[in-house]
C-alpha cells in the first residue's frame, strides 16, 4: 500500500513560553504513535516536531490512507455451551454470532482450543483496516486530551452559537491535516482541518499561508510566514546569534538552557541586539543584576572571560528592523529601573548589619508543627556545636555557630524577598560588608549546597559544617513529625537533603558517625516535639547511598555487600566497595563466600555461647589446621583493617580456603558432645567475624 507524508498543525493564541518544549513533544510522540499503534505509520516512522508562540505541529513519514487488514481470533465460549450434544450451536452461540454479523453457517469455521481446563470456541475473521480519516481523528483527540497543561481555557466555540464553549490551552484558530497534497478533514476544538495558517503577528509576507503539501511546510512558514516552525531549529539559530553578538564584543553570554528555552518559545523570528547600561550599576553585586535581567526581562547577560559581568547585554528581539536602534533603546529603557531598583535594595540592606536581624526571624514560620525559623537556627547551631566536638575542632566550633546564627538572616533583606533565588549569596555580601570573616561569610552562601546533582559542595570546613547541620535538621524535623517521602512526593526535597549529606561526608573523607549525626540532630529538638523517627533517617539515608553507588557502576550484590554491614562512617564505604570488588576477582572468592554463607547459616540455626576457643577440645587435624590458618592469616588481616587498606584485608583471607574447605569435608560442626559442638562453632564464629569486617561476603555467593 502506498504512503505520503502527514502534516498537522494547531494555530492558537501564544502558548505559555515555558510549556511549549514540552507540549510540542508531547503533541508530535502522542499523535505519532497513535498513528503506529493504528497501523497507519510504521514504529521507525520519522517524526518530526513543531512548536512556535503560535501553533503545534507534526510531520509523520510514511503514513497509509488505510491500514492493513488484520487478522482476529475472538473467544466465544466454552464448547459445552455453544454446542448441544448433537453439535449444533445453541441459542446462546447463535446470539453471539449475529453479534459479530454471522450465522450458524460459519459453524464448521469456528476453531477449538483448549482455555484452562475446558476446551473453547474461537471465532477468526479478517478486520478491515482503519482509514486515515478515522484513525487520525482519534490520533488527534488522543494528543490533545494528553498535553501537559496545568491549566485550560474556556472560551466561545468558533463554529457555536455563541452558548458553545471549548477548553483548551488557549483559543485555537486553525487547523491543517494534509496527507501528502490532501486534506483529510479531521476536526477538534470546533475547527475542521483545511491547508490555511497564519505566519509571523507582524513580519510574515503574506496574510494567510495555504500550505500547499506536507512536506513543504517548513520551508514555506520560513519563506512566506517569516516563521522558524522548528523549535530545535529556532533554538540553534538563537545560539548562533548570541555567540556571534558576543564574539563581536569581545565578550560571552551567560549560559542558561532554561532561559534559553523560554526565549525560544517566546519568538518566532529570533534576532539577537546589543543593548548597554550605565557602569554604576556594576557596583551592585552581579549576582543581583543577573537574575533581574534574566528573570524580569528574559536578556543575556554578557560577562567578560574572567566571569566578570559587564554593562551590555543581548536581546533576543522576535522582529527584524531596518533600524534596531529604537528595540535596543526601548529595551535600555525598561531595563534601567529594574537594576535601579536591585540597587535601591542593596543600598537599603547594608543600612542594616546583618546580625540584627536574627531577632526577627522568630516572627518568619518555617513549619507550623516546628516552628519559626528563628528556633530552627537555634536546632541547627546545637547540631553544629555537635558536629564540630566530633571533629575537635574549637576553632571551628565557633565559626560554624556563627554561621549558623546569621545563615538564615538574609531572608528578611529586600533583595532577597524580592529575588528569593538569591538568599544566601546576599548574606555572605552583607556579612563581607560587616566586616565577617570569609570562612563564616562564605558559609553563610554555601549552606544551601548542594542543591541539586551535580551542585558543588561548600568551598570551607564552616561551610561544610553548617551545610551538614542545615539538612539534619531538615531530615529530623520532617521524619519526626511524619513527613515522609512517599512515590513521586517529596514536598521537603528530603531525598536532595540526604544525598548533600552523603556527599559531603564521602566527597570530604569526613570522619564523623552517622548514627552519632542523627543523634545529635534529634538532641537538637525539644523534647517530646518529634517522634523516634532515628532508624527511619538512618534507612533513609543508606537508601539514597545504594542507589548513589549503584549509579556509579557498582554490582546490587557489592553495594548490598557493603551496606548490609551498616558502615557508620559513610567515607569509608567508597574503599570497601574497591576491596569487595577486587575480592570477587579471586580465584578463591565463590568458594570463600560460599563457605562464609553456609557459616551464617550454621550459627544462625545454633545455641551457644560465645568466648574463647579452648585449643584442647580440637580433636580432628582438620580443625587445628583450621584454627592456625585462622590465626595467622586474623593478625595481617586486621592489620589491614585498622591501617584502613580494606583491599589488602579482604585479599588475605584468599589463604583460608583450602583450610576451610577441608574442615568442612572433615569435621562434623553439630556433634552430641556439647563441648565439642560449642568450640567448633566459636572456631565458625571467629572465621565469621574476620570475613564480614569490611561486607558480609555471604551477599556475593550465587
Amino acid at each position: 500500500m502506498s504512503t505520503k507524508n502527514l502534516l498537522v498543525e494547531l494555530f492558537v493564541e501564544e502558548l505559555p513560553p515555558k510549556s511549549l518544549k514540552k507540549l510540542g513533544e508531547s503533541f508530535a510522540q502522542t499523535l505519532s504513535a497513535s498513528l503506529v499503534a493504528q497501523g497507519l505509520a510504521l514504529k521507525d516512522a520519522d517524526v518530526t516536531a513543531f512548536a512556535t508562540p503560535r501553533r503545534l505541529a507534526v510531520h509523520v513519514a510514511g503514513v497509509s490512507a488505510q491500514a492493513a487488514d488484520k487478522s482476529v481470533s475472538q473467544k466465544l465460549m466454552p464448547v459445552m455451551v455453544g454446542l448441544d450434544a448433537d453439535g449444533q450451536a445453541t441459542p446462546t452461540l447463535l446470539k453471539k454470532l449475529a453479534s459479530l454479523g454471522a450465522d450458524a453457517s460459519i459453524l464448521p469455521e469456528l476453531k477449538r482450543a483448549m482455555d484452562g481446563k475446558s476446551e473453547t470456541l474461537y471465532f477468526d475473521s479478517v478486520v478491515d483496516g482503519v482509514l486515515l480519516l478515522d484513525g487520525l481523528q482519534h490520533a488527534l483527540k488522543d494528543a490533545l486530551a494528553k498535553l501537559p497543561i496545568a491549566r485550560v481555557m474556556t472560551y466561545p466555540d468558533p463554529t457555536g452559537d455563541g452558548w458553545q464553549t471549548v477548553n483548551f490551552v488557549r483559543p485555537a484558530h486553525s487547523l491543517i491535516a494534509l496527507h501528502g497534497s490532501e486534506i483529510v478533514p479531521v476536526s477538534a476544538l470546533g475547527l475542521t482541518a483545511g491547508r490555511e495558517t497564519r505566519g509571523h503577528r507582524f513580519e510574515a509576507f503574506i496574510d494567510t499561508i495555504v500550505i500547499e503539501e506536507a512536506d513543504s511546510y517548513a520551508a514555506q512558514m520560513e519563506k512566506e510566514g517569516a516563521v522558524i516552525a522548528s523549535f530545535t531549529e529556532r533554538r540553534a539559530e538563537i545560539v548562533r546569534q548570541l555567540g556571534a553578538a558576543a564574539d563581536r564584543e569581545g565578550l560571552r553570554p551567560i549560559e542558561d538552557d532554561a532561559l534559553l528555552d523560554e526565549v525560544t518559545a517566546l519568538v518566532e523570528r529570533p534576532n539577537v541586539l546589543v543593548g548597554t547600561f550605565e557602569e554604576d550599576f556594576l557596583a551592585v553585586p552581579q549576582e543581583c543584576l543577573i537574575l533581574t535581567m534574566k528573570a524580569n526581562q528574559k536578556y543575556f547577560p554578557l560577562l567578560d572571560a574572567k566571569g566578570r559581568l559587564t554593562n551590555k547585554f543581548l536581546i533576543v528581539s522576535n522582529i527584524r528592523p531596518q533600524d534596531a536602534s529604537l528595540v535596543v533603546s526601548g529595551n535600555e529603557r525598561v531595563v534601567r529601573p529594574r537594576l535601579a531598583d536591585a540597587k535601591f535594595f542593596f543600598d537599603q540592606d547594608r543600612k542594616k548589619p546583618l546580625d540584627a536581624r536574627v531577632l526577627g526571624l522568630s516572627r518568619v514560620v518555617y513549619h507550623n508543627k516546628l516552628g519559626s525559623q528563628g528556633e530552627r537556627v537555634e536546632r541547627v547551631q546545637a547540631i553544629v556545636r555537635g558536629i564540630a566536638h566530633q571533629l575537635r575542632d574549637l576553632e571551628l566550633m565557633r565559626k560554624a555557630d556563627q554561621a549558623a546564627l546569621l545563615a538564615k538572616a538574609d531572608l528578611l533583606t529586600d533583595m532577597v524577598g524580592e529575588f528569593p533565588e538569591l538568599q544566601g549569596i546576599m548574606g555572605r555580601y552583607y556579612a563581607q560588608h560587616d566586616g565577617i570573616s570569609d570562612d563564616v561569610a562564605y558559609a553563610i552562601e554555601d549552606h544551601y549546597k548542594p542543591r541539586f546533582a551535580g551542585d558543588e559542595l561548600p568551598r570551607n570546613p564552616v561551610g561544610i559544617c553548617v551545610a551538614l547541620a542545615d539538612k539534619l535538621e531538615t531530615l529530623v524535623g520532617m521524619f519526626g513529625i511524619g513527613q515522609i517521602p512517599t512515590g513521586d512526593r517529596d514536598p521537603f526535597a528530603l531525598r536532595r537533603h540526604a544525598l548533600g549529606v552523603i556527599r559531603m561526608l564521602i566527597e570530604k573523607e569526613l570522619p564523623l558517625n552517622l548514627c552519632d549525626l542523627i543523634a545529635s540532630a534529634f538532641r537538637g529538638f525539644p523534647a517530646g516535639l518529634l517522634s523516634n523517627a532515628h532508624a527511619d533517617v538512618e534507612l533513609f539515608i543508606f537508601e539514597r547511598v545504594g542507589g548513589m553507588m549503584r549509579e556509579l557502576g557498582y554490582t546490587a550484590n557489592e553495594v548490598d555487600a557493603v551496606l548490609s554491614q551498616r558502615p557508620q562512617h559513610l567515607s569509608e564505604i567508597p574503599r570497601r566497595l574497591v576491596a569487595v570488588r577486587a575480592f570477587a576477582a579471586l580465584p578463591e572468592a565463590a568458594a570463600l563466600a560460599a563457605a562464609n554463607k553456609r557459616v551464617g547459616n550454621i550459627l544462625k540455626k545454633s545455641e551457644y555461647i560465645s568466648g574463647e576457643i579452648l585449643s584442647d577440645l580440637l580433636d580432628e587435624q582438620a580443625e587445628k589446621d583450621f584454627l592456625k590458618a585462622l590465626q595467622d592469616t586474623a593478625k595481617k588481616a586486621i592489620a589491614a583493617f585498622d591501617a584502613g587498606d580494606y583491599t589488602a584485608h579482604l585479599q588475605s583471607l584468599a589463604a583460608l580456603k583450602e583450610p576451610v574447605d577441608r574442615f568442612f569435608d572433615q569435621v562434623m560442626v553439630n556433634v552430641d558432645n556439647a563441648d565439642l559442638r560449642t568450640n567448633r562453632l566459636r572456631l565458625l564464629e571467629a572465621l565469621h567475624d574476620s570475613m564480614n569486617r569490611v561486607a558480609d561476603l555471604s551477599r556475593l555467593a550465587s
